[in-house]
């Protein structure tokens, strides 16, 4: 995620903070400090605030942790004023492996409540649990810390589990649905669902006003249309192989070339994405846009070899297509070179799958 700073790394896995978590940290301290409070209990807030996000961190770990058993792996945690996202590899295919995925993360923040509720109770501190929201910038000792502490892991516990998909809650019902519906249905059904419980969120934070509810609602709303979209061209991809769709007709260029012949070959045809070779050996791919970039960046006497993307993978044409799909959009890649027993006998590129999936949907709509 973009204007992201890396922090640390912890069993394998990259923590980033946004940089508008940190403008909300320096809002609340200067807020803070200016009402004339002490300054120990000026900053009681920001440790609130820190302390939660550490909580909603280990909420991530926890998804990440627990998808991990099953061979998927997590990119990056970044952190957003809004909570954490933890960039999964991609959910299980299992209903019951994602139904674990999805509760571990609150399962985290029920565990830190019951531990700090076991606290309050050896310790003897005052508490009531309701009303559950309370105003941080009260908090004035570590009593009130512990207890609100308490409180908002309760809140983060409740909260992901609301059915509105994609967040936690909304993946449990796509697993359970999943049990007797295929997962394009379930995740159909669990966006729908989603988008209607958004739609209240928004007009909840429009009478209340609460911005924060409004940006919640549309990032539910969006996300869960995304994830049925996503779905929806796995499943149209689901019967066919990477032969399929393959192209044979192809354009390499080589690495010695210039930027300048790259750009001649651009605009002679309708490739937009090349392949790139040297001594007869592929070494990387070449798109529209790194060639946009040369010329800016370079001119056009530059060679090609300067301005490659070298992270290719290679593919059969036995490969479920549905795969190569998500090969090349974890990695980004717009073409992917394909090899039958060694040999190249083809390209297929990002175009080419969505003409696939395009095809496929107007025979199943038919």
């Amino acid at each position: 995620m973009a204007w992201s700073l890396k922090i640390f790394r912890f069993a394998g896995i990259n923590v980033y903070l946004h940089w508008t978590f940190l403008l909300l940290l320096i809002w609340i301290v200067v807020a803070s400090l200016s009402s004339g409070q002490p300054t120990a209990e000026a900053l009681m807030p920001a440790w609130v605030i820190l302390s939660l996000f550490g909580c909603v961190l280990l909420h991530e770990f926890g998804h990440a942790l627990q998808a991990r058993r099953y061979g998927i792996t997590t990119e990056r945690i970044t952190l957003l004023p809004i909570g954490g996202v933890a960039s999964l590899e991609k959910m299980p295919e299992k209903p019951g492996q994602e139904l674990l995925v999805a509760l571990a993360g609150p399962a985290v923040n029920l565990a830190i409540a019951a531990v700090l509720g076991a606290y309050i109770l050896a310790s003897g501190i005052s508490f009531k649990l309701f009303p559950l929201f309370e105003d941080i910038s009260q908090v004035k000792d570590g009593a009130g810390f512990v207890a609100i502490l308490l409180k908002m892991n309760a809140i983060l516990f409740l909260f992901n589990l609301i059915p509105a998909f994609p967040m936690d809650g909304g993946r449990v019902l796509r697993a359970l649905l999943s049990i007797n519906f295929n997962r394009a249905q379930a995740t159909a059904i669990a966006a729908r669902i989603g988008q209607f419980l958004a739609m209240g969120f928004v007009l909840v934070g429009l009478f209340s006003p609460n911005f924060l509810l409004i940006f919640i609602g549309l990032f539910i709303y969006l996300g869960a249309g995304g994830e049925a979209t996503y779905e929806a061209q796995r499943t149209a991809l689901s019967n066919l192989t990477v032969e399929d769709v393959l192209m044979h007709q192809f354009t390499p260029l080589h690495a010695w070339e210039t930027i300048g012949q790259a750009t001649a070959i651009l605009l002679d045809g309708q490739e937009k994405e090349f392949i790139v070779t040297e001594d007869n050996q592929i070494i990387g791919t070449l798109s529209r846009d790194d060639i946009i970039k040369g010329l800016q960046l370079y001119g056009k006497e530059e060679r090609i070899k300067q301005i490659l993307n070298r992270d290719w993978v290679r593919l059969s044409p036995g490969m479920p297509l549905n795969e190569a799909y998500e090969e090349m959009s974890r990695k980004k890649l717009p073409i992917c070179p394909v090899f039958d027993n060694g040999n190249l006998i083809g390209v297929l590129n990002q175009e080419n799958i969505m003409e696939a999936i395009m095809i496929e949907s107007a025979k199943r709509n038919r």
